[in-house]
């Protein structure tokens, strides 16, 4: 459903049209993916009422509802510049960490190995 048309192999294309003739909502569904898609990719935030008023009724629905129920997060993630990308992945380096060491140790061990991770970047 996310890989370009023109990106698919041969076979894929072939399943992709076969499934397309098959269950027609699967080719609505692909194209408002994909116009999501465009829209996040091209930071048209404009356009994300538009898209929630097709896609309503179709097959992403469960999806729609959950972007309505945080809209303007939503318009936010699409249209700000700022990401908070290297947050997230800080924390999960840190989970990671604290998952392996998990009744293993203290505080001052996950420091120290937090100092040592730290030190070698």
């Amino acid at each position: 459903m996310t890989v370009a048309r023109d990106h698919l192999t041969r076979s894929g294309t072939l399943l992709v049209a076969t499934m397309e003739t098959a269950v027609p909502k699967l080719n609505e569904a692909r194209d408002l993916t994909e116009r999501f898609l465009s829209m996040i990719r091209g930071k048209a935030g404009a356009d994300l009422d538009a898209w929630i008023t097709a896609a309503r009724s179709s097959l992403p629905a469960a999806f729609v509802a959950g972007i309505t129920k945080d809209l303007a997060a939503v318009r936010a993630a699409i249209t700000e510049t700022w990401s908070n990308g290297q947050t997230e992945g800080q924390i999960t380096r840190l989970k990671l960490i604290k998952r392996q060491m998990y009744g293993r140790a203290k505080i001052d061990l996950l420091q120290a190995r937090l100092a040592g991770v730290s030190a070698s970047r």
